[in-house]
């Protein structure tokens, strides 16, 4: 059982920067309050800070040492606005949106899923109707498609020394072919959430979905938010096959196709991320262990005979 503490009683590095925030938040003051950690995430410290005399909990987010490399805060919170004033998000405060920090309700009613959750088809439903509601928030502040997320992990290993897998060159050629197929046909343009882990899913006991956690949101194409869901929670073509015609109404091979890259494009995407976080990062996470976990994905689609077949279709 992780103990809440009061201001005043930090003993690290990391606690006496959010009794700092929760200082210089207008939110809090005058407000007596408790903190814990909230444990699980790979890119930032994050709390939950509680006001005694209502009960009421809130998110408080500090960004992770190097995240500003790849995460644009504004648009972050622009993200977070639109999720929440649609009601697939939590409610976002703007006290300390100059200095970065993200504070949002905290949503008891929920918890965190996890994989095996998503065993269940009403909770996997429920995650595309989430989809389908944030995919329609209207334009966001970001245009960023996962050949630019790409792009720029690739750039910044090269400004760090960064490592890179042997069949690198391999990877990036087939990176390169399906970035040409996909760009022939067109990018299909929505507001996408694009950090599908199981943990940003909260689940209440109606199995309805909320979406947390908006630092990769951009405006993408919304088969790589499908795709890169898909890879993450491993479903068998079956499933996939289930949750498109759920979101489109029907199944094409076209459309197979698409999702089947960009979940691909997903893998090549966050293991040369996870390859930048090993160089800058200061949490406890194994980086590298977590890259070539995305690598061995990638290769069992990119190396799979119908490969070809997928890019063929788009």
């Amino acid at each position: 059982m992780i103990l809440e503490k009061t201001p005043g009683q930090a003993a690290s590095a990391a606690e006496r920067e959010l009794e700092t925030a929760i200082a210089a938040a207008p939110l809090f003051a005058g407000r007596p309050v408790r903190y814990r950690p909230v444990l699980g995430g790979i890119s930032n410290v994050n709390w939950m800070v509680r006001t005694t005399e209502d009960d009421r909990r809130y998110f408080v987010k500090i960004p992770g040492k190097g995240t500003e490399m790849f995460i644009d805060r504004a648009a972050a919170f622009d993200a977070s606005r639109r999720a929440g004033r649609a009601g697939v998000g939590p409610m976002v405060y703007d006290d300390l949106y100059d200095r970065g920090i993200e504070i949002n309700d905290f949503i008891p009613d929920r918890r965190a899923c996890t994989n095996s959750d998503f065993d269940d088809r009403a909770i996997r439903l429920a995650a595309i109707d989430a989809y389908r509601a944030f995919h329609k928030v209207g334009d966001l502040d970001l245009t960023k498609t996962v050949f630019d997320m790409i792009e720029e992990h690739d750039r910044q290993i090269d400004a760090l020394g960064g490592w890179r897998p042997p069949d690198y060159p391999w990877m990036m050629r087939q990176y390169r072919l399906a970035r040409q197929a996909l760009e022939a046909s067109g990018i299909d343009w929505a507001p996408c959430f694009n950090d599908p882990m199981a943990g940003n899913f909260m689940v209440d006991d109606a199995k309805t979905i909320m979406l947390i956690d908006y630092e990769y949101a951009s405006n993408n194409d919304r088969c790589y938010d499908l795709g890169i869901w898909f890879g993450e929670m491993f479903y068998t073509p079956r499933i996939e096959h289930e949750l498109i015609e759920a979101y489109f109404g029907e199944v094409r091979p076209e459309i197979v196709g698409r999702v089947t890259v960009h979940k691909a494009l997903a893998d090549v995407k966050w293991a040369l991320w996870s390859f930048v976080q090993q160089q800058v990062s200061t949490l406890d996470f194994d980086f590298f262990k977590y890259g070539a976990w995305k690598l061995m994905r990638m290769r069992a689609i990119m190396r799979d005979p119908s490969w070809v077949d997928h890019l063929a279709a788009i």
